[in-house]
């Protein structure tokens, strides 16, 4: 008697995790787009600026001594976007450095979508108020409607096991948009809750 195959039924997403829309999205499409068609007089939704993506990068220096650093800074930052981070390589020798070509240097990571709504709430909620003194964020937006935020280091995120951490490192955090002024930008960020020093209103 030829014995039963036996086929594995994988469960799909449930109700709830289809319907799910990060908070922070829906806060654009139900209060920032509204807010800045009447600060900018946009004819349309269309023109109204998107947060596309945030990519997170880590030089490290260090790596090309240790290569642990490497290693453990894209755990790190793997635990930090909640997205698997990976490894930046450099592109050319440096004998003054030590660096040769293909030595892995830092880290990153590039977050879409619902990974990006996610990191930037808790950026926001959690780990900028962990940051010691904290006055808000400077502005430094590049001209085309993209800003980057640096951090000094990776122990204000929770994520981040502070008696385990093998060296205190910083990070470049930049939001890239659809504006195409630093001034849509700068509202755009604001109203996602981006605490800026001295915030200005229209």
């Amino acid at each position: 008697m030829a014995k039963e195959k036996k086929t594995q039924v994988q469960a799909g997403p449930t109700v709830d995790q289809v319907n799910y829309v990060p908070s922070l999205k829906k806060k654009y499409k139900e209060e920032i787009v509204g807010k800045l068609m009447k600060e900018f007089s946009y004819s349309t939704v269309m023109q109204v600026p998107r947060l596309v993506k945030i990519t997170i990068n880590q030089g490290i220096g260090a790596g090309t001594q240790d290569r642990k650093l490497v290693d453990v800074a894209q755990q790190e930052l793997s635990l930090i976007a909640g997205q698997k981070a990976v490894q930046t390589v450099s592109r050319k020798d440096i004998s003054n450095f030590k660096l040769r070509r293909g030595m892995p240097i830092g880290v990153k990571v590039t977050l879409r979508a619902t990974k990006m709504y996610e990191f930037l709430e808790r950026l926001i909620a959690v780990s900028l108020p962990r940051i010691r003194d904290f006055k808000g964020i400077s502005e430094n937006f590049d001209g085309r409607g993209n800003y980057t935020l640096g951090i000094k280091e990776q122990i204000i995120f929770p994520e981040i096991d502070i008696d385990k951490i093998v060296k205190v490192m910083g990070m470049e955090i930049t939001f890239v948009t659809t504006a195409k002024k630093d001034e849509e930008a700068y509202a755009l960020l604001r109203e996602f809750g981006l605490p800026f020093k001295n915030i200005k209103h229209n």
